[in-house]
């Protein structure tokens, strides 16, 4: 008789099946264009459809990416006064792939931007030459490695992912920076302080799971595999470590019934296991991906010297 024998079997994890996710995306999208008129004025409504252009295009990159490698519940939202993200799993990453998604998203914008620049200047067309900064600059800041922004996924990715330590460090180092920055900006620099302050909630949240982890490494429970996978041993443990770090959990679920607390309970231990990824970007590969990520600092820089400073300079004047 097996171990996993003494222990009750574990419940059935009911995974979520986003429905309407394009109606929840307009939604969403409505929000943000309340929230930007409302602070900025009817009068920049022509920067906000430039704005929303560029989140677009951006994001698309990584839905349709997501989608080419079969990821589940993909969907795309728009945060208020924020930007955009794009959402999905699979049961099993890929580190290849996951270099693909996360650059699929500022590639696009920044050779639209170049294209723009380039055309914009060639012709002398005000509005394109604004159009083609705001794709530039926000592409290339999005490329930062700070997390959560796509840089700090690259990052993520070429460093060692299983080093949780690093990761919450990481994650804790990205969010001063980010309120730092917010100090330094006259105007609206609240916004960047703000969500600063919210990726606090992230950092905790990684050091909780990162205390868990080391307990469940100590009592050889194997958390990194998927839920499917996991013995009514291993459950009935990592269920009983989720309960002690999260003691709200345990008052609320002693006050309703198994058959509601079941589900609740699975997907919470579904949280705390840690995808497989899967290895498999080549030395090539990786030296492909950092070169591009290079680049694309690089290419303003590049461009500088082919454009007409003093028709730009006049142009951004009279904008």
């Amino acid at each position: 008789m097996e171990d996993s024998d003494f222990y009750p079997p574990k419940p059935e994890l009911v995974e979520y099946k986003a429905r309407g996710s394009a109606g929840l995306t307009v939604l969403s999208l409505v929000m943000f264009t309340m929230a930007f008129l409302w602070l900025f004025g009817v009068e920049e409504f022509s920067f906000l459809a430039m704005l929303i252009a560029v989140l677009i295009i951006h994001e698309m990159g990584h839905f349709v990416m997501m989608k080419v490698f079969r990821y589940e519940n993909v969907r795309m939202l728009f945060i208020p006064l924020m930007g955009a993200f794009v959402q999905g799993k699979k049961r099993n990453y890929s580190q290849k792939e996951s270099f693909l998604v996360v650059f699929a998203g500022p590639l696009p914008g920044m050779i639209i931007g170049a294209v723009l620049l380039w055309y914009s200047n060639t012709y002398h067309i005000a509005w394109m030459l604004q159009l083609s900064a705001l794709f530039l600059l926000l592409n290339i800041i999005n490329l930062l490695p700070l997390d959560p922004l796509d840089g700090g996924q690259l990052f993520k990715l070429f460093a060692v992912r299983n080093h949780e330590y690093f990761l919450m460090a990481f994650a804790f180092a990205s969010s001063i920076i980010i309120i730092a920055v917010g100090f330094f900006l006259d105007e609206f620099g609240y916004l960047l302080i703000i969500f600063g302050f919210l990726m606090g909630f992230r950092v905790r949240s990684l050091q909780k799971q990162f205390h868990m982890h080391k307990e469940l490494k100590k009592e050889e429970v194997d958390y990194k595999k998927s839920y499917k996978s996991l013995t009514n041993r291993e459950f009935a443990r990592i269920k009983q470590v989720v309960l002690e770090h999260t003691p709200q959990l345990k008052k609320y679920i002693d006050q309703i019934s198994e058959d509601q607390s079941d589900p609740l309970i699975a997907s919470q231990v579904n949280n705390v296991l840690v995808t497989p990824l899967k290895n498999d970007a080549s030395p090539l590969f990786r030296t492909v991906i950092l070169m591009l990520w290079l680049l694309a600092f690089a290419l303003p820089f590049l461009m500088y010297f082919t454009l007409d400073m003093v028709w730009i300079r006049s142009a951004f004047f009279l904008a």
